[in-house]
């Protein structure tokens, strides 16, 4: 078998992405996406195929079974078109644009997307997943309109080029304007989010559902500061039911991707760093906030997932884990009635509750997705147990589970790493390290940043991707915009200001190479890098946050950090720019929202002067302030924030400023607290 994979590989062999390398062996005369095949269709006169998936996707891997790999139909690919093979993961410019186009279309998106260009690289069709024959007739149909009627599809193409290269403020019926942050409007913002509630089982209808967290982090900061209860209801609905649904894995920790029903319960089992990276901050920030035992488990058993399964020997992390195994979705983490019987015996029943594991199954062939609906406590009284002798079992049976798992044919691994989803996961580390104090959270931050610094970063300059020790694609907005946010988050909790530096200078060349003054917003990719037939900008957060409105809140935080006003003016202007969307739409630009909320409510600067700065710190930390920014030194800093500040009398001092007025210094953390918590209630306090 080796032998004729070796014969039939095509170039695809030669690249280091796990999906193009599932491709390298089909039939079908691949290219990467690149200039060999532009130039190519540009010199025999044909289309181009450009087919774009990434490894954990399920479709992606019907498709190619079914076609890509049938001798038949890559001979009429390989005859009528020059085959372009994507990861969308490791080009999301090229991604996002033809998803684009596909819109344009009027056309449904998705993955595997397939879209027809001219010799120009211009769109003039596309799809998603097709079945073979559907495929082979869409083909020879377009073969034919090529060679016959090629004027009508390159004026197509034309006109959704036109269309692909208007401004994101004539997309979007923008303005430029100037900022006016009201409590009116931020009350606006939560009943259009409360709009979408599904109040019986917790996220945004309709299915399927993605967590979103940023939408979630903005609802946690508006509850913070309006003190709605239906607010904390929504959310505590929410996240239980996350927690306790099978997008959960019960066993081993982590997320899936998204849920294909409203309960939370069948998920699409991919796993992706992106997603666990993001809900670590998430529940690590809403345990802060509530205490709430089950979003400490939640982090900790996640982050054990990421650390297992997904982290590299260096400290970097991997992409995904797919949703196969076997060539069925979900059976690595699924069990039948009577595999689960050989395994526990007599406690079988109880599992079987605990977990909700039946005869005829929740999934596909008779197999049981485990999932829970009531707490611990809950589950103990009802049946009569102690709960440290449930906890007892639950831990063992979870050992057990992990056991026969391990001799099971595993899903596969997606291990290239990629900067912006590693930015996501060391954000996440670093937030679970400010609310638990786990010094081994912060270990695995600090691991994970160096291998950023040493691996993605070249001079002032980030690339996108590394793998088998090469980092090849040119960095994109999120990238710069995560690892700043990351960064900034890891001098919080370190008070190293090593990482404050590196944020501000990528944030320099991230202004000098993305940034657009027409609009005040950036380009999604370096000016510096390939240009493709549209130069685009990311306003919108999707399952990955608007870079855009990370960058915003960046400007802002740095801005108080530097005293650069520049940095604020420009958060402001982004802001002014988008602010009708985020009152418009806000449950898709969740992190222009909170950027809203901080500009309304003023940012707390705490500084931290003295020998005890780090446990004064960690002290404050514990509580939930949301809107704040914490800085601090045990000796002298050059900080603009550090300057002139000083441990009077020789002992730990805390100023807490709003917008250069201070109240009066203080050496605890119960009294900073009470300045912070005066200043929440609009107290007035004495000020330097």
């Amino acid at each position: 078998m080796a032998k004729n994979k070796e014969k039939n590989a095509n170039r695809l062999i030669k690249e280091s992405s796990p999906y193009l390398l599932q491709h390298a062996y089909n039939p079908v005369d691949w290219y990467p996406w690149g200039t060999e095949a532009l130039n190519r269709a540009k010199q025999e006169d044909k289309p181009i195929i450009v087919s774009i998936g990434y490894a954990a996707c399920h479709w992606c891997h019907v498709m190619e079974h079914q076609s890509f790999e049938n001798e038949k139909v890559a001979e009429i690919m390989n005859r009528h078109f020059v085959c372009v093979k994507v990861d969308r993961e490791e080009r999301p410019d090229v991604d996002s644009l033809y998803m684009d186009a596909v819109h344009a279309m009027g056309l449904q998106g998705g993955w595997p997307l397939n879209v027809f260009l001219n010799s120009e690289a211009k769109p003039f069709y596309g799809g998603t997943y097709f079945q073979p024959q559907q495929w082979v007739s869409l083909l020879l149909n377009i073969s034919e309109a090529y060679a016959t009627n090629r004027q009508e599809l390159n004026k197509s193409a034309e006109e959704f080029v036109k269309h692909l290269n208007r401004s994101e403020l004539e997309v979007y019926g923008l303005k430029q304007s100037t900022l006016q942050v009201k409590e009116e409007d931020l009350k606006k913002i939560c009943h259009k989010v409360t709009a979408h509630f599904d109040k019986k089982h917790g996220g945004l209808s309709p299915a399927p559902k993605f967590p979103i967290p940023t939408n979630y982090l903005w609802l946690l900061r508006y509850h913070h500061h309006s003190k709605d209860e239906q607010i904390l209801k929504h959310l505590h609905l929410t996240l239980r039911e996350m927690a306790y649904g099978g997008i959960y894995d019960q066993i081993g920790g982590g997320f899936a991707r998204y849920s294909v029903d409203a309960e939370w319960l069948v998920p699409h089992f991919e796993k992706m760093l992106y997603d666990n990276g993001q809900l670590i901050s998430l529940y690590a920030e809403a345990y802060q906030a509530t205490r709430e035992t089950l979003y400490h488990d939640v982090v900790y058993e996640t982050i054990a997932f990421v650390e297992r399964e997904l982290m590299s020997l260096e400290g970097g992390f991997y992409s995904s884990l797919d949703a196969d195994s076997e060539g069925e979705e979900g059976k690595f983490y699924t069990f039948t009635k009577d595999e689960l019987h050989q395994l526990f015996g007599s406690e079988e029943p109880l599992f079987s509750k605990y977990y909700h594991a039946t005869a005829a199954g929740n999934f596909e062939h008779g197999r049981n997705i485990l999932h829970r609906r009531i707490s611990d406590e809950a589950f103990a009284e009802e049946n009569e147990l102690e709960i440290e002798v449930l906890q007892d079992m639950v831990q063992n049976w979870k050992e057990k589970i992990m056991q026969v798992r391990a001799q099971r044919v595993r899903p596969g691994l997606d291990d290239k790493i990629l900067c912006s989803w590693n930015a996501l996961m060391l954000k996440g580390l670093a937030d679970a390290y400010y609310v638990f104090g786990n010094k081994h959270f912060l270990q695995l931050a600090l691991r994970n940043a160096d291998f950023i610094l040493q691996n993605f970063k070249t001079g002032d300059k980030l690339y996108h991707n590394f793998k088998q020790g090469k980092a090849t694609i040119d960095g994109f907005l999120e990238d710069y915009a995560l690892v700043i946010s990351a960064f900034i988050r890891l001098y919080e909790v370190t008070f190293d200001e090593k990482w404050l530096q590196q944020a501000k200078d990528l944030t320099a060349y991230t202004l000098a190479n993305f940034f657009d003054e027409t609009d005040n917003l950036f380009f999604f990719t370096d000016k510096a890098s390939e240009k493709l037939i549209s130069r685009k900008k990311e306003l919108i957060d999707n399952v990955i946050p608007s870079s855009n409105a990370v960058m915003a809140v960046n400007l802002h935080l740095l801005g108080l950090y530097f005293d650069e006003q520049r940095y604020t003016a420009l958060s402001e202007n982004m802001l002014a720019t988008v602010q009708d969307l985020v009152l418009k739409e806000p449950t898709h630009l969740g992190n222009w929202a909170i950027l809203y909320y901080y500009k309304l409510v003023q940012t707390a600067e705490v500084a931290i002067i003295g020998p005890e700065a780090p446990e004064m710190r960690a002290e404050i930390s514990s509580f939930y302030l949301p809107n704040i920014i914490l800085a601090g030194t045990t000796a002298k800093s050059e900080m603009p924030l550090l300057q002139q500040r000083e441990a009077i009398g020789g002992k730990t001092t805390v100023y807490v400023c709003y917008n250069k007025t201070c109240q009066l210094p203080v050496h605890s953390a119960a009294e900073a607290i009470k300045q912070l918590s005066s200043n929440q209630e609009n107290e007035k306090f004495p000020v330097l």
